[in-house]
């Protein structure tokens, strides 16, 4: 790259120019690298406590259904299920983390008392109540997993990007630029010797020049009155 720029004073400003935007730009980016990796590590905390939950959300929902199987026979809980009149209903809307929008799931008519679900109190028995209870609790647990891995993807995705950013800044860009600098200022030192070494041959060229003006005026002055220089032809 060096070897592609112009050796002018102008060049060497509007390289040192983009050099400074550059490191105020590779130092914002790496503010934002590690605000981001702080972000990040605290959404992983809580995506490991989400599985965790979920994970044991999930073995008492199978319990509790597998029990009211057993109870009430598999029949009478389609049956149940069957009678649900309201579904749960999910909400998106996004919030900003350090420049990233990730989603924010809100759910409604996810947790239902016993006369919001359809199906006959006296007719079923404690174990599909628990089971009913059971999975709502995991609808919330998903929910608010399926959050948290998106949120967790996108931050790592943009953490991504800003790392690939922040090196190409610093060992592609930044490296062209100076030595793209140093190239320039090279140059026109070089410029600049050549001018001084040129400017002192015309300063001793011209001295010489007034020296043998002053020797030729001595000697016409210092001749005899009357001698006429003689030339040879």
């Amino acid at each position: 790259m060096a070897n592609d720029v112009k050796p002018t004073r102008k060049e060497l400003m509007a390289i040192e120019d983009r050099i400074d935007l550059s490191e105020r730009g590779h130092d914002t980016l790496e503010q934002k690298r590690d605000g981001l990796i702080m972000e990040f590590m605290d959404i992983l905390d809580q995506a490991q406590d989400v599985r965790s939950g979920l994970g044991e959300d999930y073995e008492q929902a199978q319990q509790t259904i597998d029990m009211a199987r057993a109870m009430e026979g598999d029949l009478a809980v389609r049956g149940a299920a069957a009678a649900l009149k309201e579904h749960p209903e999910i909400t998106i809307q996004s919030k900003n983390i350090m420049g990233v929008v990730v989603p924010q799931i809100e759910s409604s008519k996810v947790k239902k008392g016993l006369d919001e679900r359809g199906y006959g109190i006296l007719g079923t028995s404690a174990h599909i109540d628990e089971a009913a209870d059971a999975y709502e609790d995991l609808i919330d647990s998903i929910i608010l997993a399926a959050e948290v891995e998106t949120a967790m993807k996108k931050m790592l995705n943009e953490i991504e990007t800003t790392k690939r950013r922040v090196n190409a800044l610093e060992f592609k860009l930044l490296p062209e630029l100076r030595e793209s600098q140093e190239y320039i200022e090279q140059k026109l030192e070089e410029q600049e010797r050549e001018e001084i070494f040129r400017m002192k041959k015309i300063k001793n060229k011209k001295e010489e020049e007034e020296r043998e003006a002053r020797e030729a005026a001595t000697t016409e002055t210092e001749r005899p009155e009357g001698e006429v220089a003689v030339t040879s032809d």
